[in-house]
């Protein structure tokens, strides 16, 4: 019987995480722009262009609040805008510009945040100073002095 040698981890042959919702920036309400979103498990993936891509992730955690604007334009056309306010040091603003059902969305993405900070047990408190990112914590009782 051959003994079987230990595997080694293969950075590069991990499988990725399902992706729970995506969608593409649309224009007139059809989706023939090169801007495209996805969310899994515990990221926000935001890839921009064709001739030159820029990837963007967010962690669902460090999402801080959801707004939805819908101008008439885009009601007409069952389309919405939602600004993603993050503690994110590379992106404090993320728009989810002209997506489908935006209604839906927010919701979904409401609830799947909170249950990933659920998941890693995080509460306001430690989410306060990520927030008031100019105030700093000197005694460490979450109030910024």
């Amino acid at each position: 019987m051959k003994k079987e040698e230990p595997t080694t981890y293969d950075a590069f042959n991990v499988a990725p995480d399902p992706i729970l919702w995506k969608d593409r920036k649309r224009i007139l309400g059809m989706p023939i722009s090169f801007t495209r979103y996805e969310i899994d498990t515990e990221r926000l993936t935001t890839r921009i262009g064709f001739f030159r891509t820029t990837t963007n992730d967010i962690l669902l955690y460090r999402i801080l609040d959801l707004k939805l604007n819908r101008s008439l334009w885009q009601k007409l056309f069952g389309v919405g805008t939602i600004m993603l306010y993050t503690a994110d040091q590379s992106d404090n603003q993320c728009p989810l510009i002209n997506i489908k059902r935006p209604e839906k969305v927010r919701r979904f993405l409401s609830k799947i945040i909170e249950k990933e900070r659920n998941d890693r047990r995080l509460i306001g408190r430690e989410l306060f100073g990520v927030a008031g990112a100019g105030m700093t914590d000197i005694d460490g009782d979450g109030v910024p002095d």
